[in-house]
């Protein structure tokens, strides 16, 4: 069912002028998702009030939840079509008072971890470009469908939003940004192993990936108690996120794998500057995929100690010194970071050496990330001691990767198994670090076991076919001399 209610949001949206890409129909599809969901945690902390005998206080005023402008029902629980608004009325409603209304939100929160800033973040980043009331109108009722009153609810949902990110990174580079691969996230997840208790974060946070996986990875486990659940929900998970539509996708992504308030800030992290992080400021583990390629302007290089334009180098810097001592990481970054010779770039190879045990370098081939075009590598390190020895691993699933053949969690299994225990074979070797060069510390990927084996000729083969080349051109220049 919700399967079917989600291709009849995407038909209606197809219909619709002002949305044109993958990016329009998730952007449109998430607020109004969003706003259902809020009806349906109101109405279960109702309940939940009710039983208690206490009162409950809505955070919606009434002629703006979701029972009054969205599906008033009649009295056998229908959409009530009498009463619900549509077209022209629709539209003026949910542009001039709906939207003012949740934007202002964020003036009365009480902080930015809260379920109230959140819907003041979100409506005043978002905008309503559903430009047809009527198309408006079926959409709002498809997604009155939907329920998000279980874990099995929520479960089905959030899979279906993840098919919705992934389209929307499959369909150009603008998507792509947001959307790293799942397989490869959860091979990342096993290998830095967070667990409960961890703080975790991603700085450029995107759709949220990695927190999702995380909490899914955690949730997994099994035989939580209370507390746990609780120190899940509210002190594990912590992302910033520039981007306006990845801020709003990461909060919805969240809210439906099960966590109610996600601490997503919606800020450039790179702003910050690295001084002025503090102990209080630091995370047990960080993983994450950070834009590169990009370039930053000469204000925000000056926060950094290494000062480069290329923003995936800064996030590096600001992971490692964000960390507590003992803090894992599991960072992407463009291949080239390990072989690059100006500067900053052999710098940075240099703080990272030194002051984390870079113990995994995972080589990932290309079309890993549909539309980008770049070969990246993982770097798994642990903060607080130097690199004595570093693992490689090649990966190489037999195939070309694309949109078609996209990664699989099977291409990354032999991976996670050897990772274990650092073990050598044909695609895996480490290297003592005592060994790489002091003066350029590169880390260039060069698996001493890939040699091919080159099959030389006999002599006796050389001469063979010298003289059959010979004979050929005695014949030629035979033909040349008969026709002058």
């Amino acid at each position: 069912m919700f399967e079917q209610a989600f291709r009849n949001i995407d038909d209606v949206l197809r219909k619709e002028a002002g949305c044109t890409t993958e990016l329009d129909y998730t952007e449109q599809t998430s607020w109004v998702l969003f706003l259902k969901y809020l009806d349906d945690l109101e109405q279960e902390k109702a309940m939940e009030a009710e039983l208690g005998r206490k009162k409950y206080t809505h955070i919606l005023d009434k002629p703006y939840r979701w029972e009054s402008w969205a599906a008033p029902k009649d009295k056998d629980e229908k959409v009530d079509h009498n009463k619900a608004q549509t077209g022209d009325d629709l539209s003026k409603f949910v542009n001039e008072k709906l939207f003012p209304y949740l934007h202002d939100f964020k003036q009365k929160a009480t902080g930015p971890n809260t379920i109230e800033y959140k819907i003041g973040e979100i409506f005043g980043e978002i905008k309503n470009k559903i430009q047809s009331g009527y198309n408006l109108r079926e959409i709002i009722d498809h997604i009155d469908e939907l329920r998000f009153r279980s874990q099995t609810e929520k479960h089905e949902l959030s899979h279906l939003y993840e098919a919705k990110i992934k389209n929307m990174g499959n369909a150009g580079r603008n998507g792509g940004e947001y959307y790293t691969p799942r397989p490869l996230i959860r091979a990342i997840v096993k290998v830095v192993k967070p667990k409960i208790g961890d703080r975790i974060y991603d700085g450029a946070c995107g759709s949220a990936g990695f927190l999702c996986e995380s909490f899914d990875y955690l949730k997994a486990k099994g035989n939580l108690t209370t507390k746990d659940l609780t120190t899940l929900q509210s002190r594990t998970f912590y992302g910033k996120e520039k981007k306006s539509l990845a801020y709003v996708i990461a909060i919805m992504n969240m809210i439906l794998h099960g966590i109610e308030a996600p601490n997503v800030i919606h800020t450039n992290t790179l702003s910050e500057n690295l001084a002025d992080i503090q102990d209080k400021d630091r995370y047990d583990v960080v993983l994450a995929n950070p834009p590169f390629g990009g370039k930053e302007r000469p204000e925000v290089q000056q926060n950094f100690p290494i000062r480069t334009g290329e923003t995936a180098f800064l996030f590096l810097q600001h992971f490692i010194k964000i960390l507590k001592a003992g803090g894992r990481g599991g960072i992407v970054i463009k291949n080239t970071f390990l072989s690059n010779t100006d500067n900053a770039s052999v710098s940075l190879r240099k703080l990272l050496l030194e002051s984390c045990n870079l113990h995994t370098i995972l080589d990932l081939p290309g079309g890993v990330f549909q539309g980008a075009g770049v070969k990246t590598v993982v770097l798994c390190f642990e903060k607080g001691a130097p690199t004595r020895k570093i693992w490689y691993y090649r990966l190489d699933p037999g195939r070309n990767l694309g949109k078609i053949n996209p990664l699989n969690d099977d291409d990354l299994a032999e991976f996670v198994k050897l990772q274990k225990t650092f073990t050598d074979s044909p695609k895996s070797w480490s290297v003592e670090a005592k060994s790489i060069d002091q003066t350029t510390f590169d880390l260039s990927v060069k698996n001493p076991n890939a040699g091919e084996k080159v099959n030389h000729r006999s002599p006796k083969e050389i001469m063979k076919e010298i003289a059959g080349l010979d004979a050929e051109s005695t014949k030629v220049l035979n033909k040349i001399k008969g026709l002058l």
